[in-house]
């Protein structure tokens, strides 16, 4: 990256400045015409790609399993493949008529971007070049909006990462918490030159997720505010038009279902790209991200202007790629967007480009070898197969773990009588620790979120609340009715990661009961709960703050926390003891019922 432009991305993410390119010459098309008409209109055709949630998938590789990624769908994944993908595109359309987006989440989610941020942190003097920017720069990006999870690591690791991006981070939502200007570039402005005619002026304004306010406080509160999508894209794209963009695209990292999964904490929607579409005039297209969901075009009528916009949401891990294909023509002497259409391309069509194989293979293997240290041996297989709806031992690893780190912590203090519960989710339905050898892969599998450990304060009548809201996860089940364990979770759509565990207590879900009133014969030390009883909950950092918008606990007093990511506590935990034996840890806390009777 010449050092001129590497100066100026900097100083741009301090006053937020746009960051404006010249592209390539373009040859415009141009429309046949009869012999008396009139001269043909200028035309240009542009093609805008884009990927979302990356989470660090470079190669078609699985690492918790040791082996190429492979899922019933056949899907294919990684950077590798979408280079090739691009290369094809650019090659069809011509490279100075595309531009390459992403729309966030990028540096977090696989044991290679924790090897980079944690192992051998991209934040050390003379530190690496993280491999996500090395393949992003090969590849060619123009530009990425901020991610929620490109937060996880703090504020420092994340602008390292952006100083070794050839290419600009845009969050026009992401500002000062004290002067409420944008913290990185809100946009993007990028010029195709057309011969014969005005260049075409493309602008890429970057919006993320409010959410970070709650997920990652502990790294932005009182540093960084992030305010609604809808409001500032209201702000900007206006902007970019007074600008002279001739088409306007937002790369957003956020959803189109107008849903939050932190109820009323703030007052912004978390999935908010269909509303921007909806209320903000002056859009051409959206670049969807955050929901890991497949859509290949969505279009969505301006309330303002009755205009057609065109949305499209790669799916995650880099398994698809964006197509948004823009038809332009010259109109009394500007430039106006005749239509928008999206598809989506596969990364399973393609094989991986040499090219980012050859740039990465040492860091992948640096990565494999670190994730297949063995750190002890287990006494049996431990699954998260039927972790959903069964109180399975390798939950109970986790909430053993953080008991004991939160009771260690307490030692001493006021605090250190109370008695401790945790509470834990079932993030995987495949991870396995086999008989045997265990390996930081396999714990891996197991706790695959960057999540920290928090206590907080909690009582009786507080932890039954916490409990019925968890309850709402299963879908009501009349007696007698027939149970299919795949139809029995996720009620509402709640994600898997939102329901909890909670050790130290026992109780029953009752699922033939309406939400709300399905814990029944809650216990703690064999008598009933006493509503005024005070516990302390070892908790995740992402359900402390918020997420989930689980009652009272974000609200709750907190004892203590740490930045240590509970992966490593359960590593550390695992190699202290040499043997992980389920006697250790495993306890029957939970079980389902109907009408009282047990379901398995």
């Amino acid at each position: 990256m010449p050092l001129n432009r590497r100066k100026f991305l900097k100083r741009s993410a301090v006053t937020g400045a746009g960051v404006a390119l010249a592209g390539a010459a373009a040859a415009p098309s141009a429309e046949a015409a009869p012999a008396h008409a009139g001269p043909a209109k200028k035309r240009y055709s542009l093609t805008v790609m884009g990927t979302t949630d990356l989470h660090g998938h470079v190669f078609n590789w699985d690492y918790f399993k040791d082996a190429e990624y492979t899922d019933k769908a056949g899907n294919a994944l990684g950077l590798a493949r979408i280079s090739t993908l691009v290369d094809q595109v650019r090659q069809e359309k011509g490279h100075c008529n595309t531009l390459l987006l992403d729309a966030g989440d990028t540096i977090q989610g696989t044991p290679l971007t924790y090897y980079y941020a944690k192992v051998d942190p991209i934040t050390a003097k003379g530190g690496p070049v993280h491999p996500m920017a090395q393949a992003m720069n090969a590849i060619g990006y123009d530009a990425a909006a901020l991610g929620n999870h490109e937060f996880n690591y703090g504020i420092e690791t994340l602008r390292r990462f952006e100083s070794q991006c050839d290419f600009p981070l845009l969050g026009a939502n992401a500002v000062d918490a004290k002067t409420l200007k944008p913290a990185f570039p809100p946009y993007f402005v990028k010029k195709f030159h057309v011969p014969g005619a005005p260049p075409v002026k493309v602008a890429v304004l970057g919006l993320t997720n409010p959410g970070i306010a709650i997920w990652d406080k502990a790294y932005v509160q009182g540093k960084l505010a992030f305010p609604g999508l809808e409001e500032q894209a209201a702000k900007w794209v206006p902007k970019l038009r007074a600008m002279g963009a001739d088409v306007v695209v937002v790369s957003a990292h956020s959803g189109t279902s107008g849903n939050s999964s932190y109820g009323d904490q703030l007052p912004y929607a978390e999935d908010a790209a269909a509303n921007v579409a909806r209320q903000v005039p002056g859009i051409d297209a959206i670049l969807v991200g955050h929901a890991h969901l497949e859509i290949p075009e969505l279009k969505v009528v301006n309330e303002q202007t009755g205009k057609t916009v065109v949305l499209s949401e790669p799916l995650c891990y880099a398994e698809r790629l964006t197509l948004f294909d823009v038809e332009l023509v010259f109109v009394k002497g500007k430039w106006e967007v005749e239509s928008v259409a999206a598809s989506l391309r596969n990364s399973n069509t393609v094989a991986d480009d040499p090219k980012i194989t050859k740039l990465l293979t040492d860091e992948h293997a640096k990565v494999v070898q670190y994730v297949n240290q063995v750190v002890g041996k287990a006494t049996e297989t431990l699954t998260t197969v039927d972790a959903r709806y069964k109180d399975a031992p390798i939950i109970d690893l986790i909430t053993k773990v953080q008991e004991d780190v939160v009771k260690a912590a307490l030692a001493g203090t006021e605090y250190a009588a109370l008695p401790v519960i945790a509470q834990a989710s079932p993030f995987s339905r495949t991870s396995e620790i086999p008989a045997g050898n265990v390996t930081i892969r396999d714990l891996s599998s197991l706790y695959v979120y960057d999540n920290t450990l928090v206590a907080k304060l909690m009582t009786g009548a507080q932890v039954r609340a916490y409990l019925e809201y968890s309850a709402e996860y299963f879908v009501q089940t009349a007696a007698g009715a027939p149970v299919d364990v795949e139809k029995l979770t996720n009620a509402n759509g709640r994600p898997d990661y939102n329901y909890d565990y909670v050790s130290g207590l026992h109780y029953e879900i009752d699922i033939a009961q309406a939400a709300g009133s399905r814990i029944k014969n809650l216990t703690y030390n064999g008598a009933p709960l006493d509503d005024a009883q005070q516990f302390v909950l070892a908790v995740n950092n992402y359900r402390a703050n918020g997420g989930g918008a689980f009652p009272f606990v974000a609200s709750g007093k907190e004892l203590w926390s740490e930045s240590t990511e509970i992966r490593t506590r359960i590593a550390e935990w695992v190699t202290a003891k040499g043997v992980l034996d389920p006697e250790d840890f495993a306890s029957a806390d939970w079980k389902l019922t109907r009408n009282g009777v047990p379901l398995f």
